[in-house]
């Protein structure tokens, strides 16, 4: 097992901000196990709402709950809608002896009850897979390959981690997206995933992705919509402020675990993937979730203009505006590109990430980093 402190602290610190703390993320992502190394060793409080009895327990969730003191977890969530108004009521109690863990997956159902019946009430903490905070900077080539989902990770080899992801992709289409409430073809859906692929770390265009598909721009824009509520895939937004010049306003698209995304790809073994045509785009996609994970910006853009300049990552941090580019080559130099874009955007910072192993400045507040060091960035 893989200690993750850091969630564990945020976990502990939330909960003792909120009667009710909410982790999301995709299935197999690790929210049980953190959830049960929050609970006492020797705590009942915990409920798995896909257990049948504990199903039937929930029936009468008010009778089942509101007799509960100290932590009480609530796993997969979304498959009992009724826990929610219930949740509210317990929250609100005077000297409220419960706080209470909710795990869930993401779904329209879910997102809408978090919003509407626990307002005010809630703190919502995303879980996403392993990154190298937690597995280390030696890990970091195993980690590209395989992704961040622990079993994968953490398989015994190359094939067998592959073959755990070509399964999770068949049980997700299959199973999961019909019981977080999306009703789509899993056939299609996985032709549109797999397609997706393709587009990693570009701009959407929907109209000929729904073209490719046989779908009309609106059908295309919806599972992509399922997507990203699932954890599945990045969109990051373009930057919006008026610059003078004509900006790119579609969205980018991102694979969000590289491990999946190497699987739509057909690549298992490391020298597939450094002898893959999409090897640039998937380490760019690897390292911009390094990055907002470490960060954790509350809204990360991409900045694009027509006439050809372009910044691959930009957001806000600690008031100060802090761009970053991606370059997957030995020895990083200045270019017009980012002149341009620093300009535009008045950066406080440019970071430029690269997969080498020396730090140095490229010209005024812009420093170039190897990708292994940007988990000791401060946060």
């Amino acid at each position: 097992m893989i200690a993750r402190p850091e969630y564990e602290t945020r976990i502990q610190a939330a909960l003792r901000r909120s009667p009710i703390v909410m982790l999301v993320g995709p299935r197999q992502s690790g929210k049980t196990t953190l959830a049960r190394r929050s609970l006492p060793s020797d705590a009942p409080n915990y409920f798995d709402l896909e257990h049948p009895a504990v199903a039937a327990s929930m029936e009468q969730p008010m009778t089942a709950l509101e007799g509960l003191s100290g932590l009480v977890v609530l796993d997969e969530a979304q498959r009992e809608p009724r826990l929610f108004p219930v949740l509210r009521v317990l929250a609100d109690r005077e000297d409220n002896p419960a706080r209470f863990l909710v795990l869930g997956s993401a779904s329209p159902e879910l997102s809408r009850q978090a919003s509407e019946s626990l307002a005010g009430r809630v703190e919502v903490i995303d879980v996403r897979g392993f990154d190298t905070t937690e597995i280390g900077e030696s890990s970091m080539e195993r980690l590209w390959l395989r992704g961040g989902f622990p079993r994968s990770f953490l398989a015994a080899g190359d094939s067998d981690s592959l073959t755990w992801r070509e399964n999770f992709i068949r049980t997700f289409l299959e199973r999961d997206l019909a019981m977080l409430g999306f009703g789509m073809s899993p056939r299609t859906m996985g032709r549109f995933w797999t397609m997706i692929s393709h587009y990693h770390g570009q701009v959407w265009n929907a109209s000929e992705v729904a073209g490719s598909l046989g779908v009309s721009p609106h059908t295309a824009r919806k599972y992509l919509d399922a997507l990203e509520q699932t954890y599945m895939i990045r969109r990051l937004q373009p930057w919006f402020e008026n610059v003078g010049k004509r900006l790119v306003k579609s969205p980018k698209i991102y694979l969000r675990d590289s491990g999946l995304f190497h699987a739509l790809q057909g690549i298992g073994t490391p020298r597939q993937l450094m002898t893959h045509p999409k090897l640039g785009a998937s380490w760019e996609g690897f390292a911009l979730e390094e990055v907002l994970a470490r960060f954790r910006p509350r809204e990360p853009w991409f900045y694009g203009v027509h006439s050809g300049s372009e910044l691959d990552l930009l957001f806000v941090h600690e008031g100060r505006r802090v761009g970053v580019e991606f370059k997957r080559e030995d020895a990083p130099r200045m270019t017009r590109s980012m002149r341009v874009a620093r300009a535009d955007l008045s950066l406080d910072e440019l970071l430029v990430v690269y997969p080498g192993t020396r730090r140095y400045s490229l010209d005024k507040d812009t420093t170039c980093i190897p990708l292994a060091e940007v988990r000791r960035l401060p946060s």
